[in-house]
């Protein structure tokens, strides 16, 4: 695995500012080819670090819903499970999960039961209490700074260098340090994934 370069973040940095920006444009700011940009940034969706290009709306222009902050005390064994929850919800525009297992979502409710619609959201038996805020406004300003910009190793959290390896394992991309945290991911999945066919 390569480790990004000084080039690799001033195209991440300008694909966050406007993911719609020609690759001639890029091009002109990095000082390559647009073949070239269009390489990298193949290659940087290929390693995982684009996951995908998105539209940035700004929800207070259009109508639907009240913005509202919703902060969970989950249960620990159902952080997962809620934090998938909420991902797949519609109303859901940001997701957070704290190390203490809090789960925090910025979402957009209709008009009714503050209860009533986040239990259609999330089973609400398996979260301890929440507290939902009224959000007056909200920015969300994506940027990659490159001091400190680094990929994490999915085993163990130190940072990736170039060193590192990829894998594609259970259909998603994964960074790691070196092999033997690879090799520690590949059989903690393999075990979780057995007792998962077991059932």
């Amino acid at each position: 695995m390569r480790a990004l370069d000084e080039t690799d973040l001033h195209i991440l940095e300008l694909l966050a500012e406007d993911a719609r920006r020609p690759f001639s444009d890029i091009s002109a700011e990095v000082g390559l080819s647009a073949p070239a940009v269009s390489d990298r940034i193949d290659r940087l969706s290929e390693e995982g670090i684009i996951r995908r290009f998105t539209v940035d709306l700004d929800q207070s222009t259009l109508s639907g819903g009240t913005p509202v902050l919703v902060r969970l005390t989950v249960r620990p064994e159902f952080v997962d499970e809620v934090r998938d929850a909420l991902r797949a919800a519609d109303p859901v525009q940001h997701l957070f999960v704290a190390a203490d297992g809090e789960v925090t979502a910025h979402a957009r409710l209709d008009g009714g039961s503050v209860r009533a619609q986040l239990d259609e959201l999330v089973d609400l038996s398996r979260v301890r209490d929440y507290e939902v805020s009224l959000v007056e406004s909200a920015e969300w300003t994506p940027t990659v700074n490159g001091t400190g910009f680094a990929l994490e190793c999915a085993e163990c959290g130190n940072t990736v260098t170039s060193e590192g390896e990829s894998a594609r394992i259970g259909g998603s991309l994964y960074h790691f340090c070196c092999s033997s945290c690879l090799g520690r991911f590949e059989d903690r999945y393999d075990r979780l994934e057995a007792g998962a066919n077991d059932d």
